[in-house]
């Protein structure tokens, strides 16, 4: 009896987790939402847009970052990064040539920004630090690439190679730590974001000098544990995995994903992956999917990993599953979006805007290597909401695909190519945030474009 009523309480656990289940209206407090999925159902979204249609409000964001925006209440969070002197010229896709060795020699302000969700003003703004980078990163890079997290009372601000950064919702600072400042592959910078559970922000921070994982309190900023890592550089987001065995935290490292329970302690871990990960994992109602595509790495596998595992869990050369594995595809992972599942299906798409949908309980391949038409970049999530599936590539292209096991392109929605788009956009009520180079978008369902200048 009280082993049925444990898996009832799982089961309503799950529930409250599972792709699908929220609703718009919701607050999105973190990297693709509540439960890290980027899934959203709710009739009131809009679902066609352009530059000139839809456009609730577009609001000029000073400085630069790829942070993606963040929601809760009326209140919308993202950080940037402000410098007098930024007149390198950036490109889309990817390409050789980007590293860059030697950090600015100019003065730079690292910013946390609060936008009114109801009309996109900027209601406050500060500067958390101030002064020369210590590090270089990549062309395409930031020095606010990492996206902040809130619990509706406070907000958490990480910039890698700086520290974090507590305020207020409403703009008070509360407390900040320094990290420290390590050298990444390339000097390409950093990108994995904060995440929250219980009483602790996580932090991930691989790269070339010293990696970590640490978790610190969300009231006071000190430490409650850390654990040192033998990857080198990554960008990929730590997920927090529900399942009916245990809590975990699933890191996507170079070369290998970890996963530890809620103290650090080492649960199980999975070799023969790419040599840099970027995408974050995510989790469908009984399968954890991850995925490490590096362009130049051989193996570039997309997984599908059962509860419970402990230990090494590495596929042999020649096996696609094993017990804790139940599938795997050698070859199928992106480089920079992360997987998206939605109604009982996997989609990934690929920097050069390859589009490929896979079984999620068995792996069997749905259609693969559609190329959506002049896609051409993508560095942004996918996400899904009635339906239908969403890919924004680079160049403002927001590509709607019919979910399901057929391919069906119904639309392209343009913002048009004034802008570069890497952020994955949020969801809050019936708006859809879709941050650019310079601005930030909200958009609606029929209603007059308005700007906002602050």
């Amino acid at each position: 009896m009280h082993s049925l009523l444990k898996y009832a309480l799982w089961a309503l656990v799950l529930l409250s987790f599972a792709p699908g289940a929220l609703v718009a209206g919701d607050n999105w407090p973190q990297f693709r939402g509540p439960a890290a999925q980027g899934v959203v159902d709710d009739p009131r979204l809009p679902e066609a847009w352009s530059a000139s249609e839809s456009i609730a409000w577009k609001t000029a964001i000073p400085g630069r970052g790829w942070s993606c925006p963040i929601v809760w209440g009326n209140r919308v969070f993202l950080t940037s990064v402000t410098s007098d002197d930024d007149q390198v010229e950036r490109k889309r896709g990817i390409y050789f040539g980007g590293d860059q060795h030697e950090a600015p020699k100019t003065v730079q302000q690292w910013r946390v920004v609060c936008v009114d969700l109801s009309d996109g003003r900027i209601l406050w703004q500060h500067v958390a630090h101030q002064g020369v980078p210590p590090q270089s990163v990549h062309l395409k890079n930031t020095y606010a690439s990492e996206t902040p997290v809130t619990d509706g009372e406070r907000v958490y601000a990480y910039f890698g190679n700086l520290g974090v950064f507590c305020y207020s919702v409403t703009g008070e600072p509360l407390w900040s730590r320094t990290l420290g400042s390590y050298k990444t592959a390339d000097g390409m910078g950093t990108g994995s974001s904060p995440i929250l559970h219980g009483d602790n922000v996580f932090i991930l921070n691989d790269n070339e000098d010293d990696s970590f994982l640490i978790a610190l309190d969300r009231k006071t900023g000190a430490e409650n544990w850390r654990v040192a890592r033998a990857e080198k550089s990554c960008w990929s987001t730590p997920f927090v995995w529900h399942n009916p065995m245990r809590t975990e935290i699933v890191v996507s490292g170079s070369g290998v994903i970890r996963s530890y329970d809620l103290d650090g302690k080492p649960l199980w871990h999975l070799n023969d992956v790419s040599a840099h990960s970027i995408p974050s994992p995510l989790a469908g109602p009984n399968l954890l999917y991850l995925a490490s595509g590096h362009v130049l790495s051989k193996s570039r596998p997309i997984l599908a990993v059962r509860s419970g595992a402990m230990g090494d869990i590495t596929l042999p050369p020649d096996a696609t599953s094993n017990a804790f594995v139940a599938w795997s595809l050698r070859k199928a992972a992106p480089y920079n979006p992360s997987l998206l599942y939605y109604q009982d299906y996997i989609y990934a798409v690929t920097d050069l805007g390859i589009l490929s949908c896979y079984d999620a309980q068995s792996g069997k391949t749905m259609y693969e290597k559609k190329r959506l038409p002049n896609g051409r970049a993508f560095t942004a999530s996918p996400w899904a909401a009635n339906g239908q599936v969403f890919c924004l590539s680079e160049y403002g292209d927001t590509f709607v695909i019919k979910s399901g096991p057929t391919y069906e392109l119904i639309r392209v929605n343009a913002l048009g190519e004034d802008e570069m788009f890497l952020a994955t956009p949020a969801i809050a009520g019936d708006q859809l945030l879709i941050r650019g180079e310079h601005a930030l978008y909200c958009i609606q369902k029929k209603v007059a474009t308005a700007e906002k200048q602050d």
